[in-house]
């Protein structure tokens, strides 16, 4: 049973259930549904859930923000839920998007698959430039050859792995977006750029004129190097999502399997070799030209803005959208510089981390910035935003000001990005121009970061101070508390450890920390002084609050609130001030078991985060007022 079971049942729930999915991908730290209704969404209820950081609908998205360990919550949505990532393939998309959305969700969906690979190959091609670069091989050497095809391969052979992805994104056959993405790389059409021309065409246009090799039917082809590139195997994923859906209206069942494919390809890749392609190509080499042109203009400016806006970008999910700027700047000019901009706002952001982690005498906090910290070293800065610095407002905006004289500093120094590989510290070998060798760009980078980083940390350090509510423990349970409190038994029973309740909500942790208590009898108590916060009409559960500012759940059965209070008797009602061993619940032990329910009961202590240790008595028979979980 995997772990997250419990918190992928919870979040499956508030989404609005499996039948509101229409589909699901994660990337670095976040889950990304994409929903039939939002609006079915409990978004609260999911940002007050353990294990979820925040919730951001953008892009046309469900994002819920998890963390580092977002692919195992990941798995156990879908096992749990029997959701594949692309759920009702039938389903059409929410059509009422406006167009910036719609091609936020389309980078998003097209290129997440692959983000991990795509940075592990962008690692070893700067790895290996710098071994170079160190004299540790020669670039004529095998060593070398073995890893420049390992790390480069996946980036000259780009456009059939976006053929896969765009076709699932657009509801193609994938088989047939790889296809086509393998003729647009076909050698031999590449290596008829060698020959004669047959003729010039858009003479005296310099953006478009070409030259032609070949013509098909006596049609014109102008042939493009489609290696690495992104925007043209896309569009053509999109022509031939309509060709495919035109050819599955009219083909007869009995011979969609062959002639649908047939057909498609047929008519896609010729339409795609002689206008999408160069079309695309030609319009991303004027948007290169043109981010080119802006920075040439001023690199700083044009370095300060984007360093400001990164993080804001990351926040709603948007960065993404610059991902294939890059790419494109990358294919047509040989490097980037949208991504040098912003190289230094993660390191920004983790030395304000630092300086809270420092300064912060919040020991949950504390424990909090550790994991962020060790994140954002390496370029995953969004546990730091979420769980710490965009809720405290000002230290956000000390890392975004400091990200920008980062990015500032990047454009002065002419900073630029050869290979897109890992992030965060990992980023650096991406830095070293791979043709020539030259690793001056690590040290520019290294100073755009260094300044970024000593801003961020000394202005975080001279500014930051905890919260009252943060350094000072109080009686209503919002901190640590430095004394023990005692939690006793609401009933008599033999004691096991949470873990083994046949309920994955309860046994996973999602709910909180606790223990099950098999009981003898039906009389539940109160485990502690207080006030009930919560008592189900049915009888099944209730919440406390103790005076000790501990949250208590008692839960009597396991799906036992389907009884419909059936076998439970109330003697206690919600808000109601209670005395420690008070009788709240008397219970039908063997009715419920009767009806085939089990009787274990959890207690939970819902607020567990507030407490640096808990202490449960398990394994062990119990009497009701006995000592159970005790509280530090």
């Amino acid at each position: 049973m995997n772990k997250y079971d419990g918190l992928a049942r919870i979040i499956i729930q508030n989404v609005g259930g499996k039948s509101n999915i229409v589909s699901l991908t994660h990337c670095i730290t976040r889950l990304r549904f994409k929903l039939k209704d939002e609006s079915k969404a409990n978004t609260d209820m999911l940002k007050s859930t353990d294990g979820v950081v925040t919730v951001i609908q953008s892009g046309g998205q469900y994002q819920v923000v998890i963390g580092n360990h977002v692919p195992d919550v990941y798995q156990a949505v879908c096992e749990v839920g029997h959701i594949q990532s692309q759920v009702s393939s039938d389903e059409e998309e929410n059509d009422n998007q406006n167009l910036f959305n719609k091609f936020i969700a389309i980078i998003s969906a097209v290129f997440t698959p692959f983000l991990g690979v795509l940075g592990a190959c962008g690692m070893i091609k700067g790895f290996n430039a710098l071994f170079v670069a160190l004299n540790f091989y020669p670039n004529t050497s095998g060593t070398y050859m073995v890893l420049q095809a390992t790390g480069d391969a996946f980036f000259n052979f780009l456009p059939i792995v976006l053929g896969y992805t765009a076709a699932k994104k657009f509801k193609v056959n994938e088989f047939v977006g790889m296809a086509i993405g393998m003729a647009m790389l076909y050698p031999s059409l590449a290596a008829m750029t060698a020959g004669e021309p047959l003729m010039t065409v858009f003479t005296g246009i310099p953006i478009i004129e070409s030259t032609v090799y070949l013509t098909f039917l006596k049609i014109p082809v102008i042939l493009m190097s489609y290696s690495s590139t992104v925007v043209p195997v896309i569009l053509a994923i999109v022509l031939a999502s309509k060709v495919e859906r035109f050819f599955k209206k009219i083909i007869p069942d009995v011979v969609k399997l062959f002639l649908v494919p047939f057909c498609t390809l047929l008519v896609t890749v010729p339409l795609s070799l002689i206008i999408v392609g160069p079309i695309a190509t030609w319009l991303s080499n004027l948007v290169g030209a043109g981010l080119a042109g802006l920075i040439a203009i001023s690199p700083v400016l044009a370095g300060t803005i984007l360093g400001a806006l990164w993080q804001v970008l990351v926040i709603f999910g948007l960065h993404w959208g610059v991902v294939p700027l890059a790419m494109n700047n990358m294919s047509t000019l040989g490097y980037d510089t949208l991504l040098s901009s912003v190289f230094a706002a993660s390191f920004a952001q983790t030395a304000v981390i630092i300086a809270i982690f420092i300064k912060t005498k919040d020991k949950k906090l504390k424990t909090l910035a550790i994991p962020a910290i060790v994140s954002g070293i390496f370029g995953v800065t969004e546990p730091a935003i979420y769980g710490i610095s965009l809720p405290k407002k000002k230290p956000f905006v000390i890392s975004c000001i400091s990200a920008a004289v980062g990015g500032g500093v990047a454009g002065f120094l002419g900073l630029k990005t050869y290979v897109i590989g890992g992030l965060g510290i990992m980023g650096f070998p991406g830095l070293i121009n791979t043709t020539t060798g030259d690793t001056s760009g690590m040290l520019s980078g290294a100073i755009s970061v260094l300044i970024a980083m000593v801003l961020a940390f000394v202005v975080a350090m001279a500014m930051y101070k905890d919260d009252d509510k943060e350094s000072t423990s109080k009686s209503s349970g919002s901190s640590v508390s430095n004394t023990l409190t005692n939690i006793v038994s609401p009933v008599t029973g033999e004691v096991k450890e949470l873990s083994q309740v046949e309920d994955d909500a309860f046994a996973s942790g999602a709910l909180g920390k606790g223990v099950a208590i098999i009981p003898a009898d039906g009389k539940i108590v109160a485990p502690c002084d207080g006030e009930i916060s919560t008592f189900f009409p049915t009888g099944h559960a209730f919440g406390i609050i103790a005076d000790t500012g501990a949250e208590i759940l008692v839960h009597v059965g396991i799906d036992t609130v389907k009884l419909n209070g059936k076998y439970f008797t109330m003697k206690a009602k919600q808000g109601d001030k209670i005395k420690k061993g008070q009788v709240l619940l008397e219970v039908d032990l063997d009715g419920v078991k009767g009806e085939g329910f089990s009787t274990t009961t959890p207690v939970i202590i819902t607020n567990a985060d507030n407490y640096t240790d808990i202490i449960f008595e398990t394994n062990k028979n119990v009497k009701s007022g006995e000592n159970l979980i005790s509280l530090l």
